[in-house]
């Protein structure tokens, strides 16, 4: 029986990260978990929010539409009649933020979490520590929000355009019912919601055709904050948009993909057959891997997921690949000085998972265990043992097959 050197037994922590992240392979979470749950449910909140304030938004509207235009907000019933609105707003804005998190957007992720926390403090102020089932629900929502951070990082062109536009659909509205509410301090007075909309875009784009002047104090108050507000958010908006499309044309550019977090993997250096067959058969066990390579391999012989470019002696490249969180760094190269210097700097990253260096040339093999690799691997060394063995007529055991093929520094240390 061919036993396993006890260098690459696996400790039971390793032993439940692999399993977890073969169980994730399996289940293909990375596909849908978790933004498509956590979508549903702050999709799910935002609607609740919405039909809890709805009996009270329906009183509302008799108010509003006797609200008239008035010189000062002093003398608007507008914030009396509004008093209910916030919860409805936010209720709102959850169902555009769910459709955000469905790409794992991180600028959705960060104003789920503002909201989700404005209404869980809401839902206290209103009903005290009498937890409802809507409050629980609230509260689990933001702590799964919490949890799963890291797994909302994107700076995608779809959440900047859903940014964009809910900025100028506030900032519109804020401009528009403020011109009406303090219609009677412009001349000529604003008098309905049509000139008010005409006011907004007139003075929002610069334009300022000067046929409708504020007047009282309030009114030129309110005019620099739409002009103010909406430079800021126009520009604010544009690079919104631009940004994520920039960043992910250098991305590509520089390190030829995406920027991907990587946990519980096993990451392999190197472009031959060893490493080939390697990766094949990590994936074929539904095990999480990353084959790290100096340059795009002419033929790809891995998945664009699975593939990185980068130099695997530099730290900060190891960092990207997740090396701080692999399970396993198996380097693989055919130069064995370039196997030697990548287990030096996966060490110096005090990296928890076994580390695995194969060797060419047997005169090497003393050295690379002096560097603290915990195996190593010499394919062609154990094939000139085989056809000596063959030769001159000796057994064949497994366990001497496998001493021949894997060196590991224990053994170093006892010779």
């Amino acid at each position: 029986m061919i036993r396993i050197p006890d260098v690459m037994r696996l400790s039971l922590r390793q032993r439940l990260f692999r399993f977890a992240a073969k169980a994730r392979a399996v289940l293909y979470l990375d596909h849908w978990f978790p933004h498509i749950p956590m979508a549903l449910a702050v999709g799910l909140l935002g609607a609740l929010a919405i039909l809890n304030a709805l009996p009270d938004m329906l009183h509302i509207f008799p108010e509003l539409a006797e609200l008239a235009p008035s010189t000062s907000l002093t003398q608007a019933p507008l914030l009396s009649a509004l008093g209910t609105v916030p919860e409805a707003v936010l209720g709102i804005v959850l169902l555009l933020m769910a459709f955000g998190l469905l790409f794992r957007s991180r600028f959705s992720w960060a104003i789920t979490l503002i909201l989700a926390g404005a209404m869980l403090a809401m839902l206290l102020h209103h009903y005290g520590l009498d937890w409802s089932g809507f409050t629980i629900f609230n509260a689990v929502i933001l702590i799964a929000l919490l949890l799963f951070r890291r797994h909302f990082a994107h700076s995608s062109v779809a959440a900047g355009t859903l940014f964009a536009v809910i900025s100028i659909l506030l900032l519109m509205s804020y401009a528009v019912l403020g011109s009406y509410v303090l219609g009677a301090g412009f001349s000529p007075p604003i008098t309905n919601l049509i000139s008010a909309l005409y006011f907004a875009v007139v003075t929002m784009s610069t334009v300022g055709y000067g046929d409708i002047v504020p007047k009282s104090t309030d009114a030129r108050f309110f005019v620099i904050s739409i002009i103010i507000l909406g430079i800021t958010v126009f520009a604010t908006s544009i690079s919104a948009v631009i940004v994520p499309l920039l960043n992910g044309r250098m991305q590509r550019l520089l390190m030829g993909g995406e920027k991907r977090h990587y946990r519980n993997h096993y990451l392999i250096i190197g472009d031959n057959m060893l490493a080939q067959n390697t990766y094949r058969a990590l994936r074929a066990r539904h095990l999480r891997t990353l084959v790290l390579v100096p340059a795009p391999p002419e033929n790809q012989w891995m998945a664009n997921e699975d593939l990185m470019v980068g130099d695997a002696t530099d730290l900060e490249v190891l960092r990207r690949a997740g090396a701080e969180c692999a399970l396993g760094i198996l380097a693989l190269r055919v130069i064995d000085s370039e196997n030697a210097f990548i287990i030096l700097a996966a060490k110096e990253l005090n990296a928890p998972g076994k580390t695995v260096a194969a060797v060419q040339d047997a005169k090497n093999l003393e050295r690379l265990r002096q560097i603290g690799a915990d195996l190593i691997i010499s394919p062609d060394v154990l094939g000139g043992e085989l056809l000596a063995m063959t030769l001159s007529g000796e057994e064949m055991q497994g366990d001497i097959i496998i001493n021949k093929l894997f060196a590991a520094k224990t053994e170093g240390a006892e010779a």
